[in-house]
């Protein structure tokens, strides 16, 4: 430790260190909306698909987000292969996200951000939507079987604002 720096200002860095490096799912969460910024999209495999290109899209679903917890549709049924844009419509007063993964990634994602409320993500199954705005995500399911979306901000998921995709096989 170096003369004058404060101790908490060094573990605080260990600690953001610590869980960048061994957090897959969270990366970053702050109030801002992450909204229509164009990024470079990493197209990694996921046990649920993979980013998908806007011009394969075959479906747009609109998903609205309320303050009561819940999603509209919470349900969504999906052909394997098909790849869909999401328009995730925030229509509550609160922050609200669309997270979409298996029950088990969303329960550890769940987790961290009950303990680091505060954290930033931009994953492409990721959006952060602030109240009245609108997020997209384009989305390939390239793997059948049932996945999870859900609100991982601290206590959404918690009080139930989570919902299905059943991916058809082939």
């Amino acid at each position: 430790m170096t003369q004058g720096t404060p101790m908490t200002t060094l573990i605080s860095i260990a600690l953001a260190a610590s869980i960048a490096a061994t957090s897959g799912l969270a990366r970053a969460h702050g109030d801002a909306d992450h909204a229509g910024k164009e990024t470079t999209v990493v197209k990694e495999q996921k046990p649920w698909g993979m980013a998908g290109d806007a011009k394969a899209v075959k479906r747009t679903i609109t998903v609205s987000m309320t303050d009561t917890m819940r999603f509209s549709p919470e349900k969504i049924d999906v052909k394997q292969g098909d790849t869909l844009k999401f328009v995730l419509k925030n229509d509550g007063k609160l922050m609200h996200e669309f997270v979409i993964g298996t029950r088990k990634d969303l329960d550890e994602h769940a987790a961290l951000m009950m303990k680091f409320p505060n954290m930033e993500h931009d994953e492409p199954y990721m959006a952060h939507v602030a109240p009245g705005k609108t997020g997209t995500i384009v989305w390939t399911f390239n793997k059948a079987g049932t996945f999870d979306f859900a609100c991982l901000i601290a206590g959404h998921y918690q009080a139930g604002m989570v919902g299905k995709i059943t991916v058809a096989a082939k």
